[in-house]
């Protein structure tokens, strides 16, 4: 026969164990197979790519090696970086614009089921409509409408905010329909109102569904402010990295074409690894996925 009250004070001694346990250093997660691994597949890959192109004599037109790509862009970063941060700048507001305006409209959908029913279908359309097809249309509506240099950039913004608004209102409003039924009945029999309940049980068990959503618009984001640099690049604007590829690849400039991607697959990862960082911080002390990942 299980003997519970044997077992029962073995787990509370594993569980003092772990608390008393010397805490982690900061830097530990460097050493970890989720950051090891993946180092050692990039640098393998790199290592057969540079080896592949020195020995077939592949011209650099067509494909350069990864060494001239990293030369390229140390000779050219006095124009890629100022690049880099326009492109920075726009995915950062659209992203700030998309968790702002997402998380707002997913409460109020959740506020009244016929606002949800009435407006959610058009959210769906403006996410499956192509960006690729409305953005020269936007960029030519806003310069219309702002005066200045200012409307490329605000016409940007409108196509990365288009492309990273849907995922956040659609995590946030699963996470805020999701609430255990018998949590609400509780809070209802304890005579909480409503915003009490939003604030106090809906919005933070909505919490791993909003910032599930915040990871995959961080990177959209950043994909939306390309899309409306190439459209802007190709109507005379100097943009972002966009525009070093499109001008690069016009001119066969590969290695540079290449600097310029590199550089916004670089920042995508960033974007991806802070976001990922911030949501285990959120979600570390409390929810499985977090908890499971510091184990």
């Amino acid at each position: 026969m299980l003997n519970f009250d044997s077992v029962f004070r073995r787990d509370s001694a594993d569980a003092e164990a772990a608390l008393l346990a010397k805490p982690r250093s900061p830097l530990a997660w460097l050493r970890s197979p989720e950051v090891v691994a993946p180092v050692c597949v990039g640098l393998l890959f790199l290592l057969v790519w540079e080896l592949g192109v020195r020995l077939s004599g592949v011209p650099p037109y067509l494909l350069p090696a990864p060494s001239a790509v990293l030369q390229t862009m140390i000779e050219d970063w006095g124009e890629l970086l100022p690049a880099l941060w326009v492109t920075l700048q726009v995915t950062i507001v659209a992203f700030g614009v998309a968790v702002v305006s997402g998380l707002l409209i997913a409460i109020l959908f959740t506020q009244s089921r016929w606002v949800e029913r009435s407006f959610f279908p058009y959210a769906v359309i403006l996410q499956t409509t192509p960006i690729v097809a409305i953005a020269p249309l936007i960029i030519l509506w806003v310069r219309q409408i702002v005066p200045g240099d200012g409307s490329t950039f605000v016409a940007m913004v409108i196509c990365a905010w288009i492309v990273a608004f849907f995922p956040i209102l659609s995590n946030t409003t699963l996470g805020l329909n999701s609430t255990d039924h018998n949590l609400i009945n509780l809070f209802q029999l304890y005579r909480a109102n409503p915003w009490q309940t939003l604030l106090y049980l809906r919005l933070p068990s909505a919490m791993p569904y909003f910032l599930g959503g915040l990871r995959i618009s961080g990177g959209l984001a950043l994909i939306g402010a390309v899309v409306a640099e190439f459209v802007a690049g190709t109507g005379g604007t100097r943009t972002g990295l966009a525009y070093q590829i499109l001008m690069s690849s016009f001119n066969l400039q590969i290695p540079r074409m290449f600097a310029a991607l590199l550089m916004t697959t670089g920042l995508g990862v960033l974007i991806f690894v802070v976001l990922t960082l911030a949501s285990d911080f959120l979600l570390r002390h409390w929810h499985e996925s977090a908890v499971q990942r510091e184990n």
